[in-house]
């Protein structure tokens, strides 16, 4: 079914099982069925990275105001809570409702959208301990004279050069030529800098 001949609200699962694991397959399905679900989108993958998932971006841009995504568990959706944030807001933003049935999270209820509230300070805390440990990290190996801060990104000089003439020229963009160099902007920059300065 395309999405342009969607017009009723539906029930919407989302499934994920690693390549090597798809016997875990039937037994989602299987809930899903239990629960009434319509259309079901199913990824084969480890789910590290959500830009890996295909068929969940397919279902993002398939669901309509109205719908409801179904998932088995938190787990299957997203790795962390970062990533579980960031789906829920794409589907809030489009009138989407979401359900994990494992740990009975439904966002038209009350204590559903208390449930992702607190999930949202803890990725806040999770956030604020981790850039904190760095911190102390750093001053420790300050202290200690171990510091040596971050190891300079290697650029070929004449692969540099021949990018960097192209980008005076007028031939490519920055964003281009930072993007054959496999640079950020500062970086970039900062070797623009340092070439002119020569």
């Amino acid at each position: 079914m395309h999405s342009a001949d969607k017009e009723k609200t539906m029930k919407v699962g989302y499934i994920r099982v690693s390549s090597a694991a798809t016997q875990h397959i039937e037994r989602q399905e299987v809930l899903m069925q239990e629960l009434g679900v319509e259309k079901i989108f199913i990824d084969r993958v480890s789910g590290k990275s959500l830009k890996d998932r295909e068929e969940l971006a397919n279902l993002l841009a398939f669901v309509r105001i109205g719908d409801t995504v179904i998932v088995e568990s938190i787990s299957r959706l997203a790795r962390n809570t970062r990533d579980l944030l960031s789906i829920v807001e794409v589907l809030d933003s489009k009138g989407v409702e979401f359900v994990s049935k494992k740990e009975a999270i439904d966002t038209k209820t009350t204590s559903g959208r208390f449930m992702l509230t607190v999930f949202a300070a803890i990725a806040e805390l999770e956030r604020e301990y981790i850039l904190q440990r760095q911190k102390e990290g750093i001053a420790i190996a300050k202290m200690n004279g171990k510091y040596k801060g971050r190891k300079p990104v290697a650029v070929d000089m004449s692969q540099f050069e021949t990018v960097y003439r192209k980008w005076k020229s007028g031939q490519c963009t920055a964003v281009n030529c930072m993007t054959e160099l496999g640079l950020k902007p500062s970086t970039f920059y900062r070797r623009v800098k340092e070439f002119e300065g020569r």
